[in-house]
């Protein structure tokens, strides 16, 4: 899909993310819990559920349950496609293995210092990671996507550039990559950034599709999701309450983009999308059981 198409879509993709919201939290939320809750995510429309992650248990507790809880969802009577995330070699050929997982996700970033802390490997040895994601891929006929990690700033040191993130981009693609989405790790993006950032990627590769994974503060929500509507993305993350974040990164769970907001968004835009805004509401209480805090 090139840039121009993407720009001229009026309808947008909702990534529907449970595992973001849930993975940093300290008390595990039994199986049983996630099963009911995600069915009842697959049940109101969502293009894709970001479901669970194949990780080592001890780096991500909460998700040691993710085969189990796929056994155990309904995901052959929804049209929402399941998305899974690996960091290694190990966790793609498990997710690649099991029926149901459509989209499998890695988290690369431009930031050495989060890259070591997210998956214990350099740049360059992600990009060997990053390969083999490719090629189990297109084996198994799954789909990728690789989340570009500290895509609008870095709070470690490190340098970060609007041409280091489009020389990333570029190496991703180059390796075959079709699917990028552009992570706000720890919530510093501006809408101006949002605005730089998008335009530079896009221009520079406008066969490339990219969407955008961010964290935000519940009540700065809109001018992000304006700026990056302006700009053209029309792939966008969230979950509702906007709870969640990356519990490697230095941000004490900046949350992610509201779900809820992101239906107001698009009621307001007159922009399309296939979610059940009447059923909607009794998911959204139910995760005010399992995510209290907001």
């Amino acid at each position: 899909m090139d840039m121009a198409t993407q720009k001229n879509m009026s309808a947008i993709t909702l990534v529907e993310c449970p595992r973001d919201a849930m993975q940093g939290l300290q008390h595990f939320i039994p199986t049983d819990q996630k099963v009911r809750y995600l069915n009842s995510l697959l049940e109101l429309g969502f293009d894709i559920l970001d479901f669970g992650s194949f990780v080592s248990p001890k780096a991500v507790p909460q998700m040691r349950d993710t085969e189990e809880v796929l056994s155990r969802i309904d995901w052959t009577r929804s049209r929402t496609e399941l998305l899974g995330i690996v960091a290694g070699k190990r966790g793609i050929e498990q997710a690649c293995g099991l029926d149901g997982v459509v989209h499998i996700g890695f988290p690369f970033s431009i930031s050495e210092t989060f890259q070591q802390n997210n998956t214990r490997k350099s740049r360059e040895e992600s990009m060997q990671t990053v390969s083999e994601l490719l090629e189990q891929t297109a084996k198994y006929k799954k789909k990728e996507v690789v989340y570009l990690s500290m895509g609008f700033g870095n709070p470690y040191g490190d340098d970060w550039s609007l041409a280091l993130v489009e020389d990333w981009c570029g190496r991703l693609i180059e390796a075959g990559v079709s699917v990028i989405s552009l992570a706000d790790t720890v919530g510093q993006a501006t809408p101006e950034r949002i605005g730089a950032v998008y335009d530079s990627v896009t221009s520079a590769f406008p066969n490339t599709y990219f969407g955008i994974h961010l964290h935000t503060r519940y009540d700065n929500w809109r001018e992000k999701m304006d700026a990056a509507w302006t700009a053209g993305c029309r792939r966008y993350d969230g979950a509702i309450k906007g709870f969640g974040g990356c519990p490697f990164a230095k941000d004490e769970l900046v949350g992610n983009l509201p779900t809820e907001k992101i239906l107001s968004f698009c009621t307001e835009k007159d922009i399309a999308h296939q979610v059940d805004i009447h059923r909607f509401q009794s998911v959204y209480n139910m995760a005010s059981e399992i995510f209290p805090r907001h």
